[in-house]
């Protein structure tokens, strides 16, 4: 099945703008230094940067060690763009200042522009009695507030965890920005991301992940803002019970610096997340308005079960009116529906595919399926050791968004390339697709598309009907 048959309802063609060349940051001689990254004081329950001397050579790991009652405090340590075990990274002082700092030259139009939320992830190994005894259940998304978040970081002196510019949209979009970062198969990708953090260190480290990460995150800086955090606890049989302490993380306006974002876009994708936050609908609702109206596709990831079951009519207002693309794992797909858990995820994606030209569904290590006009076409997993499933479906959407951007015309086509692409995450620790590995991909993908394997229609599909 090709994508020119996506023209269903009034939604735009799947030929997108011609796409700028990504833009470079200069160089910078400011000094580097050793950044002991947001030591934890428990007494205080806040988040601290603290800095240190310059050492011969510039470069320094980053760690933090936090003592309180004789207690161990957790180790923090920043996500490294290669390797998230890495402990040594080279720092520079308007890193932690908040400040964008970047004199890049800004593309004239953004292949993606993301709108989400902007938190910092700490994240760490702790067992099903950890839980139990904070009276949290396993495998759940939950809402704290300040002083919540305090007794689970007291509870947690001890382990060791990390600090990473996280959320479900930036790891896409990282990995899409990876995937585009060189002129491979087609020109460099240019990828923003919109949202909201304060100006404490916290809301600097975040900029700094991702500009490091080549996608530009667009946002000025709420004055006297905190930045909203997530700790992720996972337990040793891979279940992620997360804690979102949402700070100024909660408040995204539209203005006229988000319209002329948007104005530029090719596809604008919109985190489900967003949702929960209070009268953030009108935002995203002023937001895909002025995509539609600039041509621009818009996308919508569905994020969480109990986020839809919370704000069910809100997510069908965008979803019915705007959205060009949704991307769901299989309980998420059932949950728009409102469909039963016997319900199998191809019927629910036949079912969205009536209201949406083309919705992703992706269903663990059975595979996953793509849905267009009322049919979906199932695509095999790709092969791999599973190590950590945690961020699959964040790289199976980059996936997705890349093979519309190189031009892949064929349906089954483009999810194998997305299920390449989560099998690589999957086959590795942490959720953020390495540059390594995604030049790989992309020089694959590459040469597949340039011998027609996957951009010519394949009549192997595996197509189920109403």
């Amino acid at each position: 099945m090709s994508l020119s048959l996506l023209s269903p309802i009034s939604s735009p063609k799947f030929s997108l703008y011609p796409r700028s060349s990504l833009y470079h940051n200069n160089g910078h001689n400011t000094t580097t230094i050793k950044a002991f990254l947001f030591r934890r004081c428990v007494a205080a329950e806040t988040l601290r940067l603290g800095f240190m001397g310059k050492k011969q050579g510039g470069v320094f790991w980053v760690s933090s060690v936090c003592r309180s009652g004789g207690g161990r405090g957790g180790d923090l340590e920043g996500d490294d763009e290669d390797d998230e075990d890495v402990e040594e990274e080279e720092l520079e002082a308007e890193d932690f200042e908040g400040i964008n700092g970047s004199s890049s030259v800004l593309p004239d139009r953004w292949d993606v522009l993301g709108l989400g939320q902007a938190m910092v992830d700490f994240s760490g190994m702790v067992d099903d009695e950890f839980l139990e005894r904070l009276g949290l259940e396993k495998g759940t998304r939950k809402l704290i507030n300040h002083e919540e978040r305090g007794r689970v970081l007291r509870a947690m002196d001890g382990c060791s965890y990390k600090a990473a510019a996280g959320g479900s949209l930036s790891n896409s979009l990282v990995a899409l920005a990876r995937l585009g970062g060189k002129p491979i198969g087609g020109p460099a990708l240019n990828v923003a991301l919109a949202g909201s953090v304060g100006s404490d260190p916290l809301g600097g480290f975040y900029r700094t992940k991702l500009r490091r990460a080549n996608v530009n995150f667009c946002s000025a800086r709420i004055k006297d803002g905190t930045t909203g955090t997530v700790i992720v606890l996972t337990t040793p049989d891979a279940q992620r019970t997360m804690l979102a302490y949402q700070g100024t993380s909660s408040t995204i306006n539209y203005d006229s610096c988000l319209a002329s974002l948007i104005s530029k876009t090719n596809i604008f994708v919109v985190e489900g997340y967003l949702f929960e936050l209070p009268d953030t609908i009108k935002t995203i609702t002023k937001a895909c308005e002025e995509a539609r109206r600039n041509g621009a596709l818009v996308a919508v990831t569905a994020s969480d079960v109990s986020c839809i079951e919370r704000h069910y009519d809100d997510f069908w207002e965008i979803v019915g009116n705007y959205a060009d693309i949704v991307f769901a794992n299989s309980d998420e797909a059932r949950a728009f529906c409102h469909f039963s858990s016997g319900e199998s995820p191809d019927s629910a994606t036949r079912y969205l595919s009536h209201f949406v030209p083309l919705v992703s569904v992706t269903d663990g290590p059975r595979g996953s399926y793509i849905g267009v006009k009322g049919e979906a076409i199932y695509i095999p997993p790709s092969p791999c050791v599973p190590v950590d499933t945690c961020g699959a479906g964040d790289a199976y959407a980059s996936g997705i968004l890349y093979g519309i951007l190189r031009g892949v015309s064929d349906i089954k086509g483009m999810g194998t390339v997305a299920a390449r692409i989560a099998a690589t995450v999957v086959g590795q620790q942490g959720t953020r697709l390495s540059v390594r590995h995604a030049v790989e991909l992309a020089e694959s993908f590459s040469y597949q598309l340039e011998s027609s394997n996957i951009g010519s229609d394949i009549g192997s599909d595996h197509i189920s009907s109403l």
